[in-house]
């Protein structure tokens, strides 16, 4: 592991730079001793007794070294270690400096009273990690954590913030103490391999993070991205070919700022200027594959070894030229002792001298740990808990397997996890080589716009199925869990993505059935007023005359005024052309139907009364048939104003019935009146037909009987059929339909009266005299 020389570099370096220092611990020199525990607990705490006892035998609670100055303990670099080391140095009150990440375990001041651990607190990780998940939009996630505290805090508080975005995970799965149990590593690996998730976040203590390392050493986690956080140290895994397991790693690393002048003392260390440095002269044979002077140090010149070689020149493999985050603990931690050591020397008023009689004084520097800044060195009077801070800041780091067993870790962001700020360079990324792109982590396809999620149940929120939002309601956001409701001014579009504004209409002239209708009815009252002429002069002709003129021109007059009638449904409503289209449809409809009645009624009477002196012979007058019309037009005017009293027709916007359009139409009020206005022509309608069809054998050249029957069957079929059509539909459709019924019936009764009429009177003359009448009428 020899990125960690690093870490002892960095203790020389500060210490070098604290003893320059004239201000800081004056008349003071620093020093060190360094002990190498190979990652061992039993070793640690031998490495701890060693450091107590002082050079030669190891005797518990007594020291050879009656110069040993030693005051404080960094170390060490997972909290596995530093409770190995923690009840031997307790027993002394020596001031322990864990540079390894912050552990919940080791901030338990009733069992490690004297642990002051240098790693920041990462009680923010866990919204740095929600936040470029969401950047990524991976929100199918896997976890695997240490078994214990602080994996499950850490579990608790992720949990929290993903269902809080909606995010899942897709399991979470405990390191076992060791993988040497039966078929352990090929449980545990099968697991993850079967979920679906393809984004795995790893946190957890050193320990149990490096099982992860040397469980991936073999197997690969195929089609997975790893996330985690820098206490995966990858200077423990061996370098060989399968560091290609770990290629594109994304690592949190809590952000450090860079130490000044540490590139340029790297460049200084040399085993010249440092000929009894033995960890430098190993380091140093290792990594440029040589070998010194086994005779003088200052010989540098021997087996491959040159004079002009320096650190800047080693790879990266062996050691890091930036300051990494416990290599920054590290330092932190020599300021923290030297500040803390230079206000006890200031408050207790010794000088070196009493330093050096009485040099066990470990336990008077806690109250002065507690109360230093280890960046600023400034005393806060209110003490706290200790040197230890909450991370505001992380880099996000990419880790890269090169050829050459090359590796490094490429800083490609940083997130400020309570400002909600991230920054992620996605070009300088490299992804793992199963993934060619940035890869997808979701348990069901993200719902785009016009689309919401539906839970699937038994399943996780993040799990769900699309439905297509209804009519009138839209989504604009990708996985919408409710629809949102259009205004009834507005309509969806197809994709129900958006609303749209609707278009007033309603049945204009202008539109192609607008302009059909309004031509056909234009044409009908022409066509009946054409007509009316024809019989107007003809009126002496016998034809005319045996079929009651005046009722004829009664009826033709009511024809016309029908079919201009319907012209009052075409074209924008207002208030009273609402008020006045039905009722004037109506009226001039009795009136035709009363005409066509009293036609009925006099034929039957002409055909009863053939006596002189007959009583029936007086019903046969002109007078009673305009009373019979005004009788049955003054009931129908009665229903109209009785309608236009109580609840009559007013002007409304239909948002409903056509989707893109509100369609300006009028409501007919009263339903109740409007159907007893139809269905009192229809009473008159039927009292007409049964009439007719009763006097349509009758003999007579110009019998009248049969024509009235099929008029008035031709009515009632039309407005028979009309009812139901006028229900089911809505809008420009039930307008047009009431037009369509208004003009087929008038033509109906115009066609079957007097079509035959005027194909005598223009075409057959001859027949159109008294001769025929009397002979036809004496058969």
């Amino acid at each position: 592991m020899l990125k960690h020389y690093q870490h002892f570099l960095t203790v020389q370096f500060a210490v070098d730079e604290i003893n320059k220092d004239p201000h800081l611990l004056p008349n003071v020199t620093l020093g060190y001793q360094l002990l190498n525990n190979f990652h061992q607990s039993h070793l640690a705490v031998e490495s701890s007794l060693i450091w107590l006892s002082g050079k030669g035998p190891t005797i518990p609670n007594y020291s050879c070294d009656r110069q040993h100055k030693s005051m404080v303990a960094i170390g060490g670099m997972s909290s596995t270690m530093s409770m190995a080391m923690a009840p031997l140095l307790d027993v002394y009150k020596v001031p322990q400096l864990s540079y390894g990440p912050f552990d919940l375990l080791l901030s338990d001041e009733s069992q490690y009273p004297y642990v002051y651990q240098l790693g920041s607190r990462e009680s923010t990780l866990h919204l740095a990690a929600v936040q470029v998940m969401l950047h990524f939009g991976w929100t199918w996630m896997g976890l695997i954590i240490s078994d214990d505290l602080r994996g499950a805090q850490f579990l608790r508080d992720l949990n929290e913030e993903m269902a809080s975005n909606g995010m899942c995970l897709a399991f979470t799965e405990k390191v076992p103490e060791n993988f040497l149990k039966e078929n352990e590593d090929i449980n545990f690996l099968s697991r993850i391999l079967q979920s679906s998730s393809n984004v795995i976040f790893i946190y957890g203590n050193t320990d149990a993070i490096n099982e992860i390392s040397h469980l991936l050493k073999y197997y690969a986690f195929s089609g997975k991205m790893l996330v985690t956080t820098s206490s995966w140290d990858f200077s423990t895994v061996a370098s060989d070919s399968k560091m290609t397991n770990f290629h594109g790693t994304l690592i949190f690393s809590q952000f450090r700022k860079g130490i000044p002048g540490f590139t340029d003392f790297l460049r200084s260390v040399h085993p010249r200027a440092n000929p009894e440095d033995i960890f430098l002269k190993t380091f140093w044979e290792v990594v440029f594959d040589c070998t010194l002077s086994e005779i003088s140090p200052v010989d540098m010149v021997h087996r491959g070894c040159h004079e002009n070689f320096s650190f800047a020149q080693v790879s990266p493999l062996y050691l890091d030229k930036i300051i990494m985050e416990k290599s920054s603990n590290i330092y932190n931690g020599v300021y923290l002792f030297a500040h803390a050591l230079h206000h006890m020397l200031q408050t207790e008023g010794k000088d070196v001298s009493e330093l050096a009689a009485n040099p066990l004084l470990s336990w008077k520097l806690h109250q002065f740990l507690k109360c230093v800044n280890p960046v600023t060195g400034i005393k806060d009077e209110l003490c706290g808990d200790g040197p230890s801070m909450t991370a505001e800041k992380y880099d996000i780091l990419n880790f890269r397997s090169l050829p050459g067993s090359i590796r490094t870790q490429v800083k490609v962001g940083e997130v400020i996890p309570h400002e909600k700020e991230l920054r992620i360079y996605e070009e300088d990324i490299e992804w793992p080589e199963d993934f060619p792109q940035i890869p997808s982590s979701t348990c069901s396809v993200a719902c785009g716009p016009g689309y919401r999620t539906q839970s699937l149940e038994g399943q996780p929120t993040c799990c769900f199925d699309c439905t297509l939002c209804p009519d009138g309601k839209i989504s604009n956001k990708t996985n919408a869990e409710e629809c949102m409701q259009c205004p009834e001014d507005q309509y969806t579009t197809k994709e129900k993505d958006r609303c749209l504004p609707k278009t007033v209409t309603y049945l204009a002239y202008e539109e192609t059935l607008g302009m059909i209708l309004a031509s056909a009815a234009l044409c009908f009252s022409i066509l009946t007023t054409f007509v009316l002429g024809v019989f107007v002069i003809h009126r002496d002709t016998p034809i005319v005359k045996a079929n009651n003129r005046s009722l004829s021109y009664i009826l033709l007059t009511s024809l016309t005024l029908c079919f201009l009638s319907s012209l009052l449904f075409l074209g924008r409503p207002t208030t009273a052309i609402c008020l006045l289209r039905q009722t004037t449809f109506a009226i001039v409809f009795t009136v035709a139907i009363a005409s066509i009645l009293a036609k009925t009624i006099t034929v039957v009477l002409a055909f009863r009364a053939t006596q002189p002196e007959s009583k029936l012979r007086r019903w046969l007058g002109s007078s009673v048939s305009y009373f019979l019309i005004f009788i049955c037009t003054l009931i129908q005017m009665g229903l109209c104003g009785i309608w236009l009293g109580t609840y009559p027709p007013f002007l409304e916007k239909d948002t409903h019935s056509e989707a893109s359009f509100i369609v300006i139409q009028c409501n007919e009020g009263s339903l109740v009146t409007f159907y007893c206005v139809l269905g009192y022509m229809g009473f008159l309608a039927l009292v007409s037909y049964a009439l007719a069809f009763l006097a349509r054998n009758l003999p007579d050249t110009f019998n009248e009987a049969k024509y009235l029957t099929f008029s008035m069957l031709v009515f009632c079929s039309v407005w028979i059929a009309f009812l139901p059509a006028y229900q089911s539909t809505k809008g420009k459709a039930m307008v047009a339909m009431e037009i369509f019924s208004i003009l087929v019936s008038s033509a109906g009764i115009l066609i079957c009266i007097f079509a035959p009429k005027c194909y005598i009177i223009l075409l057959r003359a001859d027949r159109n005299t008294l001769e025929i009448l009397k002979n036809k009428s004496n058969p």
